[in-house]
């Protein structure tokens, strides 16, 4: 057997075998260069050349050029530029077959700049390596789960690397044509670092050429997947299993829903699946069980397959599905709070020095940029009083964006407005700055979630005369620290330690935190009454003074003016959203779930009509795209996983079933529900939502993660796409791109699917 092009003519392929060649570019996220798949599981990446030298390095940008590709080989044309000098280096990386191996030349023509070393570097996947054994040149070791010193010294250096001899289906075996390999645990200098295997330029030599030999277990197939809702499915709902299998399988094995109950477990249900074609690498069969009602335990099985164990009952969302995410994600996310849990403290009391004025002329290096204003009454590096307080730390830099901290507040609020939420499993105490998780304290949870948002946006936007852009680190040192982030800074305000607040012009955002303002002052109302009075304040002053010079704008003020409007019944916002009525009809695609409550409202029969002419385009292309994969719901991730956007397109459909049902029934939602909790592509089929459901997310990119833990109701990015066609998710803390928990959609949407899809099956 021998590597060739494969029938797509994007990758090298054996078998079971794969090899990319920069098919990604995320050198960042593990995800770049040369990558190799062996049988279901990528064992190594970021295959590609890198400078060594970290004090003239780091200046140096790779870019990529347009591959060409062959019947045995992929050659890419790269160079890298010097942000600082201008200097260019250009070399090209060649992936070519050799048999049963693959040859990867790096070449080069230019000399290797000055106080500049060069090395051909791959990556090895740690998670799966931790206890396992390597061969070098005579010498064994096992990869460590924690790293050992010394710093820099390799674990090994020699001609020939076996990487896994004990396991046929991930041995890799790496041999250097010229400088000798090193082994090196990245983890010394990097906690989210990996293994990786490197060779340095030799002086006067233009190339590093290296011989991999992948072991390929011949007749090797994908093993079937049984994917289900890791939680189950009420009563009333669609219940449809994905079967997924390697596309050279067309054996088709047994297909049944099993019942378990104190007899055991008893087959009640067999048919043959609907086959539904390809997506990405795969095939896919559907298997309808709709019509079994019975409450009880069942699992379904695919031949010796089997999906985990779930629920069919129409208490089914009732406990412990929804209400993590209010009982502990948002809790423990809280900024400006000490949060307890009986004996455990989750962080202490944090960030109590908030904020410096940002520098202007200055971009961040997380991306915030100061323009030359401050755009308000304070200097650069004057403290800004009234920012510590509300908020929560976004899950992995634990900064406050206005497009995380109001669109939060917003998606609560429409969750208690759509659902009638009455939860109370917490205190949270304002004034000591405590919030005690399992401590009810009389008061709707939700709704104090809702005040701790505005307290911070509200309260910056009094305190600045104008939104914030952000409040975040001002040092990379305290930017990368992970564990309680009540360490990230003193406490004490107006040192160099203080977060840094930013502000922008930016219409767009403005308006559309505007819109979740005034969503939010409606349900503060009869809560916090001062609160509400002072976020309807500040919405309709940001309505009236924000300029419109593009669609985005008009669209975001188009969103304000609804939001004013059902909060207030005034009828200048009625009135602007008439007068845009061909506007928003050209953009229902945009605005067609935010418009729908207003139709409603209104009752204005030219609106209404104008309105529903234009749904039926949107309908055709929601089904068009929810057509392109088997999970009936949009799935086209770009590096990262797409679960957010799946979540957040069916919290948005909600609203268009609800304002017109007899257009949009209610599958999309029942659809992105299912594909959260456990219905998506690739081997792991567990539940974004960690601690929902039989197997969920339990090592979470949140700031936590050095732990390996996780915080129950938060809900991580989900399946990315190791292109051009492998859909991936691994048990790893460290690849935020796949395991990152956030603020402003991702949990909070998905309580929303939750909740809405109870009360659709319910019939509410």
């Amino acid at each position: 057997m021998s590597f060739a092009m494969n029938a797509e003519r994007t990758y090298l392929q054996n078998g079971g075998v794969d090899v990319m060649g920069f098919d990604d570019f995320y050198p960042g996220g593990h995800q770049s260069g040369v990558s190799i798949i062996m049988h279901g599981n990528r064992v190594a990446t970021c295959g590609e050349l890198k400078f060594t030298d970290r004090a003239d390095g780091w200046g140096w940008e790779a870019e990529q050029g347009e591959r060409e590709m062959g019947a045995d080989y992929i050659k890419t044309p790269l160079h890298y530029q010097n942000t600082r000098t201008g200097d260019r280096f250009d070399f090209t990386v060649t992936i070519k077959a050799d048999g049963a191996a693959v040859r990867i030349v790096s070449e080069w023509e230019a000399p290797v700049p000055a106080g500049c070393g060069l090395q051909l570097r791959l990556e090895l996947f740690p998670g799966t390596l931790f206890g396992k054994p390597w061969l070098m040149d005579g010498k064994e070791g096992i990869f460590p789960d924690a790293a050992n010193g010394p710093v820099d010294a390799p674990y090994a250096t020699g001609r020939k690397l076996v990487v896994r001899p004990d396991c046929d289906y991930n041995r890799l075996t790496i041999e250097t044509m010229g400088a000798d390999l090193c082994l090196i645990d990245e983890r010394m200098v990097n906690n989210q670092g990996w293994f990786y295997i490197s060779a340095l330029a030799e002086p006067g030599v233009n190339k590093i050429e290296w011989r991999i030999t992948p072991n390929v277990v011949e007749g090797w197939l994908h093993t079937p997947v049984v994917q289900t809702s890791q939680v189950g499915y009420h009563t009333n709902q669609p219940k449809i299993a994905i079967i997924e299998l390697d596309k050279r399988d067309t054996k088709r094995e047994k297909l049944a829903l099993y019942r378990i109950d104190e007899n055991g477990t008893k087959e009640c249900f067999t048919a043959v699946g609907s086959e539904w074609g390809q997506f990405l690498r795969y095939n896919y069969i559907k298997f309808d069980f709709t019509h079994v009602r019975e409450a009880g335990l069942y699992k379904v099985i695919y031949g010796t397959q089997a999906s985990s164990i779930f629920r069919i009952t129409a208490d089914v969302y009732d406990r412990g599905v929804w209400q993590p995410v209010l009982e502990y994600f948002l809790p423990v996310q809280m900024c400006h709070m000490r949060v307890v849990e009986n004996a455990r403290i989750w962080h202490g009391y944090c960030h109590h020095d908030d904020a410096l004025m940002a520098p202007i002329n200055h971009v961040h290096f997380d991306g915030y940029e100061q323009g030359p204003s401050t755009l308000c009454k304070y200097q650069p590096g004057e403290h800004v009083p009234g920012l510590n307080v509300g908020g929560w730390h976004d899950a992995g830099d634990d900064d406050l964006r206005i497009d995380s901290q109001a669109p939060e507040c917003y998606i609560l609020a429409l969750a208690y407005e759509s659902f009638g939420i009455d939860y109370d499993m917490t205190t949270i105490n304002q004034e000591t700055r405590i919030t005690e998780i399992h401590k009810p304290d009389g008061k709707n949870d939700i709704l104090q979630q809702v005040e701790h948002g505005m307290l911070s946006v509200i309260g910056a936007y009094r305190a600045l005369g104008r939104l914030y852009r952000g409040i975040i680190t001002n040092k990379m040192a305290q930017y990368v620290l992970m564990g309680d982030p009540a360490m990230q800074t003193d406490n004490i305000p107006g040192n160099e330690d203080d977060r840094w607040v930013f502000t922008e012009d930016n219409p767009t955002r403005e308006l559309t935190a505007a819109a979740c303002i005034a969503a939010s002052a409606r349900v503060l109302q009869g809560f916090n009454d001062v609160l509400a009075a002072q976020a309807l304040e500040a919405a309709r002053e940001l309505f009236t003074i924000t300029r419109v010079e593009d669609d985005h704008a008009k669209a975001a003020k188009v969103h304000a003016a609804v939001e004013l409007f059902l909060t207030t019944g005034e009828p200048q916002y009625k009135d602007f959203v008439l007068s845009e009525t061909d506007f928003v009809a050209s953009r229902l695609w945009q605005l067609g779930w935010i418009i729908g409550r207003f139709d409603k409202t209104i009752a204005n029969p030219t609106f209404s009509a104008a309105i529903r002419a234009a749904l039926p385009a949107l309908k055709r292309h929601l089904d068009e795209r929810s057509a392109e994969t088997p999970y009936g719901i949009p799935y086209r991730p770009h590096i990262w996983g797409a679960g957010w956007d799946i979540q957040r397109l069916g919290y948005e459909y909600y609203f268009l079933h609800r304002a017109w049902p007899d257009i949009f029934p209610p599958d999309m939602v029942y659809n992105a529900l299912n594909f959260v909790l456990g219905c998506h592509p690739g081997s792991n089929s567990m539940s974004f939502a960690s601690g929902v459901g039989a197997k969920s997310a339990l090592v979470a990119y949140g700031w936590n993660r050095a732990d390996w833990s996780w915080v129950p109701g938060g809900v991580i990015s989900g399946t990315a796409l190791i292109r051009p066609d492998f859909p991936e998710l691994l048990v790893w803390p460290f690849l935020w791109q796949q395991t990152e928990y956030v603020m402003g959609g991702g949990s909070s949407h998905y309580m929303f699917l939750v909740l809405a899809a109870q009360q659709i099956a319910g019939g509410v």
